[in-house]
């Protein structure tokens, strides 16, 4: 059904994978980007057809991918594994990370804006285990490596992607078995952070992008208080971690690195994590 899977980690550049990936001939990338087929149980009921499905338009001979980074979201969805294990065995597995304060924060924001946290980031890190979890490479991974085995499984980081795209996509492409010669395509425009805090609101959507009525709105509503009502859904500033939850957190994502460390072959830890994964590639030893 499915040559090889992104599985994580979220808020990690998978999306920016995927779509360097559905860019280059001869692969196939799954729409919707993330089925979440194997983790979400009202997914998993639509059954194998469904899918299988959603890769039925794949020409013969391309390779066939999917990116959910929900298979990395253990404990929220146990059932992940062994549902892979069963239909998937031969897949392989692409695990993209990042430095895990920095993606905590990520995934806060992104669970703010779609009103799935309500209380400020320090309040969250307590209020939210999952914050947490999400960024514990290694306690994600370990289950994968227990029943796909490390060859099977691709660590990419956040800053190599950045830093040298090129030479990660065709990493990336060696691992999956691609034949051709992949070409990372720049990004047409950069992404506008603070315009992805911006809270979800269907009403204020439907004000300000309904035909006719964004015109009105536009003519009538001067400029000056348009900014000032957004700011009412609107995270103006990227929050930031108290001094005692950066001491906290680093030292559980410290043990976590630890052994992370020891499958790459590496001391990583939060302090060297950027300067560590910016360097040579990494692999599992």
């Amino acid at each position: 059904m499915v040559d090889f899977i992104i599985v994580g980690a979220m808020k990690c550049a998978t999306s920016t994978l995927h779509e360097q990936l559905a860019a280059q001939p001869g692969i196939f990338m799954s729409d919707p980007k993330e089925p979440c087929f194997f983790s979400n149980d009202e997914v998993w009921a639509n059954g194998l057809d469904w899918y299988e499905n959603l890769f039925a338009q794949a020409r013969p001979g391309e390779l066939r991918g999917e990116s959910s980074t929900h298979y990395t979201k253990l404990p929220t969805y146990p059932h992940t594994i062994s549902r892979m294990v069963e239909h998937v065995p031969d897949a392989k597995l692409i695990y993209v990370m990042r430095h895990p304060l920095d993606r905590l924060v990520s995934q806060y924001i992104h669970q703010w804006t779609e009103r799935e946290i309500v209380c400020d980031l320090n309040q969250a890190v307590s209020q939210h285990p999952e914050l947490i979890s999400y960024s514990q490479y290694h306690a994600q991974l370990a289950p994968f490596f227990e029943q796909y085995g490390k060859e099977k499984i691709l660590p990419i980081f956040v800053n190599q992607l950045k830093q040298r795209p090129q030479a990660t996509l065709e990493r990336v492409c060696d691992f999956i078995s691609y034949q051709d010669h992949p070409a990372w395509q720049e990004a047409e425009a950069g992404h506008n952070e603070s315009a992805q805090r911006m809270r979800s609101s269907p009403l204020r959507d439907f004000l300000t992008y309904a035909p006719g009525i964004s015109q009105i709105r536009q003519f009538l509503v001067p400029q000056s208080v348009r900014n000032r009502i957004k700011k009412n859904w609107q995270m103006t500033e990227r929050p930031e971690l108290s001094a005692e939850n950066v001491a906290t957190l680093t030292e559980i994502f410290d043990k976590d690195l630890a052994l992370l460390g020891e499958k790459l072959g590496v001391v990583l830890t939060c302090e060297n994590f950027d300067e560590v994964t910016s360097g040579a590639w990494l692999t599992w030893q």
